[in-house]
């Protein structure tokens, strides 16, 4: 069983997990629609990716008059 042979300080822990810290994102601004995209993403808003459409925009169904 591996037990440490000395105490591990506190501050050598702390400097070993100085670089396991979250990094923000880095959002872009989409050509087409101006929304906020993840970089090498298809925006959200439209669909575009690379100045193309590739994912379709769908009207909003209304579930209720479906069901009737």
């Amino acid at each position: 069983m591996a037990v440490p042979q000395n105490k591990v300080t506190k501050s050598r822990r702390n400097m070993r997990r100085a670089h396991d810290a979250l990094v923000a994102a880095n959002p872009n601004e989409c050509a087409n629609c101006g929304e906020l995209k993840r970089p090498h993403h298809v925006c959200g808003a439209c669909g575009h990716y690379d100045d193309r459409e590739v994912v379709a925009a769908t009207n909003e169904v209304d579930l209720d008059e479906d069901a009737a």
